[in-house]
């Protein structure tokens, strides 16, 4: 019995002594602060706006430092009244950021989404940041509603979306091509150039400028183009640490709500030369979307709206309904 008893307290003590941690040393250094995450952008008022709104988000949800990298863009450079499409489209704006990404100046572009061509350059992903502001075009003319404008009246825009909804509802309008960044435009009607401007009512509200709009139209009576009031973020689709970065700053809300209506255009292959509106609202898990396509002068629209909760299945739904209703690009 004494022996098992021994055997036994042996046993134990090399258990103990077996299943004991044995003492490690470890030196802990402080991490290296990493750097900061470098922001391309254009280089006008709202576009710098926009570059720093994002900025403060990435620091408030993520923690890291910015730097903006301001950068002037075909788009900035080309001051015609032409129309958008005449200049050589969306990419105008895009194209001088995106080289900042490929040669490594910068981690990530902020653009206006409503800039962005729906078919992002192979090896790059394009989402939203932020919450959307008010999506809807502002009509800007001192203190005439757009029922109350004159007959005639000169009405400063050259987006062929804006031109047929307004000549829709009003053809005795006179629509004028008119360029320029916010605060050039509201110059040509301040100087007499245009009796009034339609303008998005996001960039004028960041500006500082919503004093300035007259009426904010119902999208009834002018349909906002897909994804204006969002901010965009493009950068290396193979930049798995900012994928990371960037999720806590994004809006599921107005990520589904933009998808929806992007789906719907590049199913469509629509552009900006197209007369097309596209607004989608979200209530819990349902998306509903309206859809508008007009005759570029105004004569003829159709308009369709449907609801469903995948953005991407409805947004093609209603580009196959368009189709079946005639419309051709």
């Amino acid at each position: 019995m004494a022996d098992a008893l021994r055997h036994i307290l042996a046993l134990s003590a090399f258990r103990l002594q077996t299943t004991q941690p044995a003492a490690r040393h470890t030196e802990v250094s402080r991490p290296l602060p990493a750097r900061p995450v470098r922001i391309a952008t254009r280089a006008s008022p709202l576009a710098l706006w926009q570059a720093e709104r994002a900025g403060t988000l990435l620091t408030e949800r993520s923690g890291t430092t910015v730097d903006i990298l301001p950068l002037t863009t075909a788009g900035d450079r080309n001051r015609r009244d032409a129309p958008l499409g005449d200049s050589g489209g969306k990419g105008l704006f895009v194209g001088e950021l995106e080289a900042a990404l490929s040669d490594g100046r910068a981690d990530v572009a902020i653009h206006s989404m409503k800039d962005v061509p729906t078919v992002p350059p192979e090896g790059f992903t394009i989402t939203t940041i932020g919450t959307r502001g008010d999506p809807r075009d502002a009509l800007v003319a001192g203190a005439r509603t757009f029922d109350a404008l004159p007959e005639g009246a000169r009405v400063g825009s050259s987006s062929p979306r804006r031109r047929a909804q307004l000549l829709f509802a009003r053809p005795d309008l006179a629509p004028v091509p008119i360029r320029g960044n916010v605060g050039t435009r509201l110059a040509k009607l301040d100087a007499g150039n245009v009796d009034a401007l339609v303008l998005a009512c996001a960039g004028l509200d960041r500006l500082g400028l919503g004093e300035r709009i007259s009426q904010r139209l119902p999208v009834d009576l002018c349909l906002p183009p897909p994804g204006q009031g969002a901010l965009a973020v493009e950068y290396a689709t193979d930049r798995d640490d900012l994928v990371r970065l960037l999720a806590p700053a994004m809006d599921s809300h107005t990520e589904r709500a933009v998808a929806a209506e992007r789906a719907l255009t590049r199913a469509l292959g629509a552009d900006c030369t197209t007369p097309l509106g596209a607004h989608a609202t979200i209530d819990g898990e349902r998306i509903t979307l309206r859809v508008t396509l007009l005759e570029p002068e105004g004569d003829h629209a159709r308009s369709v709206v449907d609801a469903g909760t995948d953005p991407l299945e409805l947004g093609e739904r209603l580009a196959r309904a368009l189709l079946r209703l005639g419309a051709k690009f």
